[in-house]
């Protein structure tokens, strides 16, 4: 696995582990098959109902606490200082955790400077660890850090071959803001198995569109996650850490990216 270092300090997974839309015993068995394959980052967030099935999964791993990094985030209607306190709570009190390595708003909320000083709140009492945001565009980003106090270790965004947001990590990189892409696959909304250049790279390392599709995030400085419950694509999908693109296949694919979203974040 390969890490970046986070503006606090802390380390965390380039790749891990998505659960959107996991539940019941498919999800606490996806993180123990995870686990098991390698995976060290599991996100998760209150939106996602899961909170509970993820923390089982961890304890039903064995996996030592320390080795893995746990993302959650709050949603509305928990947008008053008040109501993200308890909800940090309640998230530590489902996954069965002393404490959260990166707690995210879900969204640019209307209050989210207001929800954000709870989190500096959870942050300063050692209930998180690292605290962040998520589907905050450029416009969104620099009104938010401009007025935070403290930057925002991570941004959670879509990112994939068809809009990678290079712009908006180049903005996130200069004020120490990571960035990390969801929906890596688009999510079905584009046929990127199929993509004639990434099975064309892929033959070239004896890899598959998917994972030259989650290289190409990696080698452009990107961290991601994707879900999937299939033992079979979880191997797939971590088994990316023996190669690298090289600056003229990173062009090819960059021409990619039509700049613009497939989702309704935006």
């Amino acid at each position: 696995m390969e890490y970046v270092t986070l503006n606090d300090g802390f380390r965390m997974p380039v790749f891990g582990l998505g659960t959107w839309d996991l539940r019941g015993p498919a999800c606490i068995e996806a993180i123990v098959q995870a686990v098991n394959t390698g995976y060290r980052l599991i996100d998760t967030a209150q939106l996602y109902r899961n909170e509970k099935e993820v923390g089982q999964g961890i304890r039903k791993s064995g996996i030592s606490r320390d080795e893995l990094f746990i993302t959650s985030k709050v949603i509305s209607p928990d947008k008053t200082y008040d109501a993200v306190i308890k909800a940090v709570d309640r998230s530590l009190e489902d996954l069965g955790l002393e404490y959260i390595d990166l707690y995210l708003l879900h969204e640019p909320y209307d209050t989210a400077q207001e929800m954000y000083a709870a989190l500096k709140k959870a942050q300063q009492e050692g209930k998180v660890r690292s605290i962040g945001i998520s589907n905050f565009h450029k416009e969104k980003y620099s009104g938010f850090v401009k007025e935070c106090g403290i930057v925002p270790a991570v941004n959670q965004v879509e990112s994939h071959v068809y809009f990678m947001q290079k712009d908006l990590q180049e903005q996130m990189h200069a004020h120490g803001t990571v960035m990390q892409g969801w929906a890596p696959f688009t999510e079905g909304r584009r046929k990127i198995f199929d993509e004639p250049l990434m099975k064309r790279i892929g033959e070239k390392y004896h890899k598959t569109s998917a994972q030259i599709a989650l290289r190409s995030l990696l080698d452009n400085g990107i961290c991601t996650i994707a879900k999937s419950s299939k033992p079979e694509r979880l191997r797939e999908n971590i088994d990316i850490f023996d190669f690298r693109l090289t600056e003229e296949e990173l062009k090819e694919i960059a021409e990619l990216d039509e700049h613009r979203s497939l989702f309704g974040w935006y």
